[in-house]
């Protein structure tokens, strides 16, 4: 009995203290002492949960299920028969099942406990942000982990299919991270398939100082040169006044949208309200940890546009011409019969090259944790909405001292946080007020790079005075810069630890 295969086979055995035989599922092998892992067969009549999985029509005579918690561990002088043996697919999907809740055990075991950690003020840290996830998220990831397909494959199709659908767009190519998403849109824009509007070196892309710094990156190095607007308070968007001053010495222009803050917003445009990220010709979103939702890392481009989806996702899959997605060949019927450059005819399509490009797909693992995630996402806007607004309440009397956030006229704010900025003439400085916020576990954050034409990254150019243009000046950039903190909103704060953020505020001014 020892060289038999016995996992995925049923057997009559014999259960201590019990006088009829049992019908058992083997799922493992004998281990070193002569012991295998059985689960009891019973009848069908029995009542129904999710650890039950019927047992498939014709193995057994009468309609049984199987019970995935009723595991025993007995050694193998039980086994009196072999009746039967069932498919791999359904010994995959009894394997599968248990995996999954010994995962959820994990998670309530391990996470979900340190979740329950009771608040004391002062003393418990309060994040800016974080990953919010339950046992659904693990699950995903493990059962994606099983599958062992380790670039992207089904999970990131569904995942790219979901976004799409959610934000009402056509395309959405999923990627490794958000600057990688920035990267792609920016140079899917300076592609020679887009003919003579395409993006050359030397042409100037008006945008904002008082941003993240992966957002321009891509221009610097392809060698455009930004042009850098102010924004307007207490709005914290581009102006819109030097903007179209701008916009009338230019035609044709394309428009990006860095979405990575701002996922599930919405504006209010011709009387039909629309998600931002869908207004320009493509778009970029985030997915790291702080971020909306998450996969780990991670980052999305979308477009309505074919051709920009080509090209984003040529760039994007080492430059190749071809689309065939990963584990397939051939999607064009005519894989062996292109000729193009100066190839020879016939030159194998998965291996011509269009573009210049990278590698910077996702695997399905992450994807898998981002379709969880997407499920989730319109409670976690409504939660970043309702905190948002309790520390506006909570706060609003303070508007002497701090220019308070306002959503942006005719918007509906998925909100990534809530922004302070100290007026003019104001008695304690912005690093007085951080430090004493971050003494009582109050995690904050600046505007990410406040003025990115201030950081060493630009020394060089702003020594030399090349490189980039500024449009008017950017009083209010550095204002930001100097005076500008922020604190969280994602949905992990509970209304005690917003109510003890407001009362943290509000001290630190009654001190002064």
């Amino acid at each position: 009995m020892t060289n038999m295969k016995h996992i995925g086979k049923l057997f009559k055995i014999s259960l201590p203290g019990k006088t009829a035989d049992k019908i058992a599922l083997a799922i493992s092998e004998l281990d070193n002492n002569g012991y295998i892992e059985f689960l009891l067969i019973l009848p069908h009549k029995t009542k129904t949960h999710n650890k039950v999985i019927p047992i498939p029509h014709g193995i057994l005579k009468t309609e049984s299920v199987l019970d995935i918690t009723n595991k025993q561990i007995l050694n193998c002088s039980v086994i009196n028969k072999e009746i039967g043996e069932v498919e791999s697919s359904f010994l995959e999907k009894v394997l599968r099942k248990i995996i999954s809740n010994y995962t959820a055990c994990y998670y309530n075991s391990v996470h979900a406990s340190g979740k329950k950690a009771e608040f004391i003020p002062g003393k418990s840290k309060i994040p800016y942000a974080g990953r919010i996830f339950d046992e659904k998220e693990i699950i995903e990831l493990v059962n994606s982990s099983l599958d062992f397909w380790l670039t992207a494959g089904k999970y990131a199709n569904k995942f790219e299919k979901k976004l799409a659908d959610f934000l009402g767009v056509k395309y959405c190519s999923l990627t490794n991270s958000g600057s990688s998403a920035n990267l792609l849109a920016f140079m899917a824009l300076t592609s020679h398939k887009l003919g003579d509007k395409r993006i050359k070196k030397g042409d100037e892309i008006l945008t904002v100082a008082a941003g993240f710094p992966t957002t321009i990156t891509p221009v610097i190095q392809f060698g455009a040169v930004p042009v850098f607007v102010d924004v307007t308070l207490p709005y914290y968007n581009i102006d819109c006044t030097k903007l179209k001053e701008e916009f009338c010495k230019k035609h044709n222009l394309w428009l990006i949208e860095d979405n990575c803050d701002a996922l599930g917003s919405k504006y209010l445009h011709n009387k039909k309200w629309k998600y931002t990220g869908t207004f320009g010709h493509i778009a970029t979103s985030s997915f790291y940890p702080p971020h909306h939702i998450t996969m780990g890392e991670g980052g999305a481009v979308y477009t309505n546009d074919p051709l920009l989806k080509l090209i984003v996702e040529s760039l994007r899959d080492w430059g190749r011409d071809c689309w065939c997605t990963s584990g397939h060949d051939n999607t064009c019927s005519k894989r062996f019969k292109w000729q193009m450059g100066d190839l020879p005819y016939g030159y194998d399509h998965k291996y011509i090259y269009s573009h210049f490009g990278y590698n910077l797909k996702a695997t399905d693992m992450q994807a898998a944790i981002g379709c969880i995630q997407l499920e989730k996402l319109p409670d976690f806007i409504k939660a970043r909405q309702r905190n948002w607004k309790l520390l506006k309440e909570g706060l609003h009397d303070l508007s002497e001292t701090f220019i308070l956030p306002e959503p942006t006229p005719s918007s509906d704010p998925s909100w990534f946080g809530f922004m302070l900025t100290l007026k003019d003439n104001t008695s304690f400085t912005r690093d007085e007020i951080v430090k004493h916020l971050e003494s009582n576990g109050i995690q904050t954050r600046m505007l990410f790079a406040g003025n990115i034409i201030k950081h060493p990254c630009f020394d060089e150019m702003r020594k030399n005075k090349t490189g980039y243009r500024i449009a008017g000046d950017l009083i209010n950039t550095d204002k930001i810069m100097n005076n500008t903190f922020w604190i969280g909103v994602y949905p992990g704060l509970e209304r005690n630890r917003i109510e003890f953020i407001i009362e943290t505020i509000k001290k630190f001014r009654c001190i002064d």
